[in-house]
């Protein structure tokens, strides 16, 4: 069985640079969906499933540029609602597009996500809670179609059980009012400074 032993009685000295958080980053990152200007994103980890989500909204024609632990992100070309499987299927996090590409377009369709190593992890508590907020979600050919055209209405939500995912989305769902971007009420150039430390 393998083992560290540490062998004490010498003084420790020197500095460690701690990596921003991927459970923190994911949703950080699917939020910049709900704005049509600039998001720039310092301290990302250095972790494939950064790299996938940031994939994703280059594949829904967002415009980004990852460099290093730095990202650059102007959703506002975005031009496509459907997140496709190629890409969601090797991540299982890939869901937390689907509250603010509804939020921000009325519609969206979203492919049953995976990637997930640790067994089966529904979304049906995600659904659910769309649902009480107005949302029509129907599921077919591996995709969820969600609608809100006349918006999402705010609404009691309490979760059969614990799930930092399905709160994350529904927390974005409602944040725009139809035909309103976030970005409104935002500076042109918006950054977050190390936001995921």
């Amino acid at each position: 069985m393998d083992y560290l032993e540490i062998i004490g009685g010498t003084p420790l000295s020197g500095s460690v640079t701690i990596s921003g958080a991927k459970n923190a980053a994911l949703p950080i990152i699917a939020a910049t969906i709900l704005s049509d200007k600039e998001v720039v994103l310092h301290n990302l980890p250095n972790v494939v499933d950064i790299s996938t989500l940031l994939k994703l909204l280059g594949m829904l024609k967002g415009e980004v540029h990852h460099k290093d632990t730095h990202a650059t992100i102007n959703n506002g070309s975005i031009s496509s609602t459907k997140a496709v499987y190629e890409i969601v299927s090797q991540m299982r996090a890939s869901i937390l597009v689907l509250g603010p590409l509804l939020a921000r377009f009325g519609e969206c369709e979203v492919s049953l996500p995976g990637g997930c190593a640790i067994g089966q992890r529904p979304i049906d508590l995600h659904l659910k809670a769309l649902e009480a907020m107005g949302a029509t979600i129907e599921i077919k050919g591996g995709y969820v179609r969600a609608e809100a055209k006349g918006g999402l209405k705010g609404a009691k939500i309490i979760f059969d059980k614990i799930t930092v995912g399905g709160t994350e989305n529904i927390v974005m769902a409602p944040l725009l009012p139809m035909g309103r971007r976030l970005s409104s009420t935002q500076p042109k150039n918006l950054k977050w400074y190390n936001c995921v430390k």
